[in-house]
């Protein structure tokens, strides 16, 4: 199949070369040359804007950091919808399910359809494909590129109203966000107290508390002290203050959102947005007075 990607980051440039190892032809754009580079090495074609891309394919996916940049994108001047050849705007990013509604209302427009499809699984799950991939939009084209999608993972079709999938990936990355937060505070109280790090691990994942930060995180990224898993703390945060929009706009409760919010605010604010999400355990850490991990406090 031939299809368009543009936003070659930590995440959509793995998926894009699992695109192009699956026998897929790909048009790629990025606002940065060097990110195209590795792709166009193994045969794809460089494009020179989002139109550009849309006047040569009918499908075109793409994985971008900011709501705002993917309406840029996708309905912006020398976006898609100025395209001559594209039928269906495939959106792998996070932009929350009324930012997709305005989208796809303006690409509607021109007859072109939006599958919102945000992904779960971190760079690692991009690479692996093994990412959970959740898509809502028009049922003819779902079917028409969810062979292709499955290139990255597991499809779960959420539904077929514009927004759906990214609200499910919403609930996915708040549940995420909280393990991380809820977890970096019980492991930093046992430091404080004496125990060990890794035993506590151990323990936590052999019996009821075990999660996605204690699995992963914890014995990959953040006892190591190597804060290397490729998400950075600003787009965690971002995904968590559109979590707490979609409540406030649904009316449904949300102090536990709220709590949560206020650990990744302190994160940014005091280690810095670009800096790999893990490292929302060091704001904790330094109030308490103690470093979970190899060294020593």
């Amino acid at each position: 199949m031939e299809i368009g990607f543009i936003g070659l980051g930590n995440m959509g440039a793995p998926m894009a070369r699992r695109l192009i190892e699956a026998g897929h032809k790909l048009v790629v754009y990025d606002t940065r040359d060097n990110a195209a580079a590795p792709l166009v090495a193994l045969g794809a074609q460089l494009a020179s804007s989002p139109q550009d891309v849309a006047d040569r394919v009918e499908t075109v996916m793409a994985s971008l950091p900011e709501p705002q940049i993917v309406a840029k994108v996708a309905v912006g001047e020398g976006g898609l919808l100025r395209g001559k050849r594209i039928k269906r705007f495939v959106d792998l990013s996070t932009t929350g399910a009324r930012m997709a509604a305005t989208i796809a209302t303006g690409l509607a427009k021109r007859d072109i359809a939006q599958i919102d499809s945000p992904v779960s699984g971190g760079v690692a799950g991009a690479v692996k494909g093994t990412l959970a991939v959740m898509v809502s939009g028009p049922q003819a084209d779902i079917d028409a590129v969810k062979d292709v999608l499955s290139v990255f993972g597991t499809v779960f079709v959420i539904g077929h109203k514009a927004g759906m999938a990214q609200t499910m990936k919403l609930a996915n990355n708040f549940l995420s966000a909280t393990a991380m937060a809820a977890t970096s505070e019980a492991i930093v109280m046992g430091v404080k107290a004496g125990l060990d790090p890794s035993i506590m691990i151990e323990v936590i994942n052999a019996g009821s508390g075990r999660n996605t930060a204690s699995t992963g995180k914890f014995p990959n990224a953040i006892i190591p002290r190597t804060f290397n898993l490729g998400f950075a703390t600003a787009l965690m945060l971002k995904d968590v203050r559109l979590c707490v929009a979609e409540a406030r706009a649904l009316g449904v409760p949300d102090e536990v959102m709220n709590a949560v919010l206020g650990v990744w605010e302190q994160a940014n604010s005091e280690i810095g947005g670009d800096k790999d999400f893990t490292t929302v355990i060091q704001p904790i850490e330094k109030r308490a007075g103690v470093i979970v991990g190899r060294d020593k406090p």
